[in-house]
């Protein structure tokens, strides 16, 4: 453990932010069509713009989606219903390009064909897993308060209390840490769109009382503590009309906002086939209940895979300086507790249910809903035992 003190920053965004909308569309997608078929396969991707969605990517299902209602209904619960915002649910464009799954992939993929019996993985790749014990989510601190500040100014938006609100924004949290321990909040920074009319001193105010205040505990707050709302004065343009939304470009805020290492693959408009959401959430599982059974304080699995091979190719373990035991006997504890192979996780996890819409704002880990199966920590009396703590 280091003596020095640091800052470190992790940010979230809003469901009306651009990049956000294009993820949940693509995850109401593949939840439209989970719904009816189990065995989709589905790589949704969306394009949000000024008036106009475009959805494009690879689906092999049996059944139909209307998928311009998904799109327009997903825009709807998010809050864009008036041209006045640049994006209204009612007169937007929405275009498809859609192909199938490509045979040579699905063949990798699909039990009992291609060069191995057991269901492949969907993809090659690496997937990282991390979990900390500074916040009860077992999930780094800035991220949880970003979570949380972007989560309270969507119901302040949509419960009226500010209803000069719209759906973008962003939230930034900047932690002290001392001897790795978070010991106050330096840095709050909070860009929230707004309707032309309201002041700026009644913007700041308002944010400051009903949304930082009522997330962020006092005692993590000082007379030092900063505070940058909307910080150019001015946040009325905003949505897909400021700002070309796409899926997969917010990976850091799904996962651990900056904290643990990234293996590049989005999360949003894929079925659980794709390693790069089902092994993601399961290392996560993995870390979280490492580290909630007291093993180590901070834990980062890496797991790897090669298209059409159900074994991972390598896992790696790292306990950051903070495990009790060393860290070959934590992996022969994770391969003797827990069944790497995709369809394994997938059973283990009941991926393949219409969860995936929930995930798409606000994170895709440290989550309490009962669907994310992966913040689940029924396993961490199993691996204590086992390693005889």
């Amino acid at each position: 453990m280091s003596n020095e003190k640091f800052l470190f920053t992790s940010e979230s965004v809003t469901e009306g932010h651009p990049d956000k909308v294009a993820d949940q569309i693509s995850d109401a997608v593949l939840d439209a069509i989970m719904a009816q078929d189990k065995n989709c396969r589905v790589a949704c991707e969306t394009l949000v713009t000024t008036g106009m969605v475009f959805l494009a990517g690879e689906i092999s299902t049996t059944c139909y989606v209307e998928m311009p209602q998904i799109a327009r209904e997903t825009i709807r619960e998010i809050g864009y219903h008036s041209s006045q915002m640049g994006f209204d649910w009612r007169t937007c464009a929405v275009m498809t390009s859609i192909d199938h799954q490509s045979p040579d992939i699905a063949q990798g993929v699909n039990q009992g064909e291609g060069l191995f019996k057991d269901q492949g993985a969907g993809d090659q790749g690496l997937m990282f897993g991390y979990a900390t014990d500074e916040t009860p989510e077992l999930m780094p601190m800035p991220l949880m308060f970003a979570h949380k500040l972007c989560n309270r100014l969507s119901v302040v938006r949509k419960n009226g209390s500010l209803d000069f609100l719209r759906p973008d924004g962003k939230a930034q949290v900047t932690i002290e840490y001392e001897n790795d321990v978070p010991k106050r909040v330096d840095t709050i920074v909070i860009a929230a769109q707004h309707k032309a009319d309201v002041t700026y001193e009644d913007l700041k105010e308002a944010i400051i009382e009903e949304v930082i205040r009522k997330i962020i505990p006092k005692e993590m707050m000082d007379g030092d503590t900063k505070y940058y709302i909307n910080a150019t004065g001015k946040f009325v343009l905003g949505g897909p009309m400021a700002d070309c939304g796409l899926t997969g470009r917010k990976i850091i805020v799904d996962t651990y906002g900056g904290q643990g290492s990234h293996g590049g693959g989005c999360f949003s408009g894929k079925d659980p086939s794709k390693v790069d959401r089902s092994a993601s959430y399961m290392a996560r599982h993995i870390a979280k209940n490492i580290v909630a059974a007291g093993i180590s304080k901070k834990c980062e699995l890496q797991i790897a895979y090669a298209i059409g091979v159900a074994q991972p190719v390598s896992i790696m373990i790292d306990m950051m300086g903070t495990g009790l035991i060393p860290k070959e006997k934590v992996r022969e504890i994770i391969l003797d507790t827990f069944d790497l192979r995709p369809a394994a996780i997938i059973e283990y996890l009941d991926l393949l249910r219409p969860i995936y819409k929930k995930t798409a704002a606000y994170g895709h880990f440290g989550r309490t809903e009962p669907e994310f199966t992966w913040e689940h920590t029924n396993m961490a009396d199993v691996i204590r035992e086992k390693a005889g703590l």
